[in-house]
């Protein structure tokens, strides 16, 4: 892969950095935290105009991709939602590109019939429309085959066509509360941790029996338990084939897993930058304290550790275009973990390093942490990833 950037990435890159610069400043990003569905609807808007939204898809469907051969197309969707992860990273973004564009916009790219590809991805590139991802439940920690969420299939037609009945609950699903659509995972048949049987439907968030109870994360954005109940759906909702969705759904957890790796540098990135200036400008007994030897080992230490998960980052990328199923849930877990470790060590050092305040959320650093924290968090920690890397290599590999 070449991960050399192109005159349209690096003007894309230079265009949204000038933007965040002006209008994303941390007194900013904290006021579109307040509002309410907890992001900047006008932000997102200019990520629509600037054709970031739509960077990724195909031209056919509203998109800016001209590519028309698979692979280099994964390739280059890849590298670009690696760099502008990386981008949201560093100015601690609110906005939901990553359950949006990221899972959403690639399941309905790979996945969805033709029709739903055609009427919802160009909505999603001009920001017309927003989707939120339900599959973690209650008790399935980050197991994507465990699925208690049940579709019973209707014999009577709704509009002439079969229907499903959808009843369970949802945890944690991100920017739900915002969102037009959900792509909603459940059982069609088979026991509750079966591999087959597991199918994805797109409901709209406004569907008779969508029940939603909202909350704010740590890290200031949003996310919603969600309770279903005898909610009515037809065959179009379907994405992908009846009781066939586990390969969909690990290929979205793969590409969200890669984004938040390139976001996780992004962060850590940041906090490195903030503490180094905290060091410069921090004075005891009359010089800065960033002239004491021990303090100037430590940051090295965190700046290593961040362009290593850099290095991680990329190799999750390069997963993404691994044919051999194994070995891309080997590199993608790797690199989740790794970057986990190295999040936790960055993160703890800089709040070490700015001292008593470095808790407090008037230093913005604090922010950087938390959400590093969730990240690490989410679609997976560091015990579940080791444990995927670990039954790679003690299987026949």
């Amino acid at each position: 892969m070449n991960f050399d950037y192109s005159e349209i990435q690096v003007s894309l890159q230079d265009s949204l950095q000038k933007y965040f610069a002006k209008n994303y400043t941390f007194d900013k990003r904290q006021a579109y935290s307040a509002e309410n569905h907890g992001f900047s609807e006008s932000a997102w808007s200019h990520y629509a105009e600037m054709g970031l939204l739509g960077l990724t898809f195909p031209e056919q469907y509203g998109g800016l991709k001209e590519s028309t051969n698979p692979l280099q197309g994964i390739e280059e969707n890849a590298i670009d939602t690696m760099w502008i992860m990386e981008e949201l990273g560093k100015t601690l973004c609110l906005e939901p590109y990553l359950t949006t564009v990221v899972m959403g916009g690639g399941t309905l790219l790979n996945d969805g019939t033709e029709l739903q590809k055609t009427s919802l991805i160009s909505k999603i590139a001009n920001g017309q429309l927003k989707i939120s991802i339900a599959h973690q439940e209650p008790e399935s920690r980050y197991d994507t085959q465990i699925v208690r969420t049940t579709a019973t299939h209707k014999k009577e037609a709704t509009g002439g066509k079969g229907a499903w009945t959808i009843n369970g609950k949802k945890s944690v699903v991100l920017n739900a509360d915002c969102s037009d659509f959900l792509i909603v995972v459940a059982r069609t048949d088979g026991d509750v941790s079966d591999s087959s049987g597991i199918s994805l439907f797109l409901i709209p968030t406004s569907s008779s029996g969508v029940i939603l109870t909202t909350y704010k994360t740590h890290d200031g954005s949003r996310a919603s338990d969600i309770e279903f109940r005898d909610v009515l759906v037809s065959e179009d909702d379907l994405i992908s084939r009846v009781g066939e969705g586990l390969s969909a759904l690990q290929d979205m957890m793969g590409r969200a897993n890669a984004a938040l790796c390139a976001q996780a540098v992004g962060v850590m990135s940041k906090i490195c930058d903030l503490t180094l200036d905290y060091l410069k400008t921090r004075k005891q007994f009359g010089v800065p304290i960033g002239k004491f030897q021990a303090l100037q080992h430590r940051m090295a230490d965190m700046i290593v550790s961040t362009e290593q998960a850099r290095s991680m980052a990329i190799l999750s990328v390069k997963a993404l275009t691994q044919s051999d199923f194994a070995k891309r849930q080997r590199d993608l877990s790797a690199a989740k973990a790794y970057i986990c470790r190295a999040g936790r060590e960055v993160g703890q050092e800089a709040i070490q390093l700015h001292g008593g305040m470095g808790v407090t959320n008037e230093m913005s650093v604090a922010h950087y942490f938390k959400k590093l924290t969730l990240i690490t968090q989410t679609f997976g920690d560091f015990n579940f990833h080791i444990e995927k890397v670990s039954d790679y290599l003690l299987d026949d590999h």
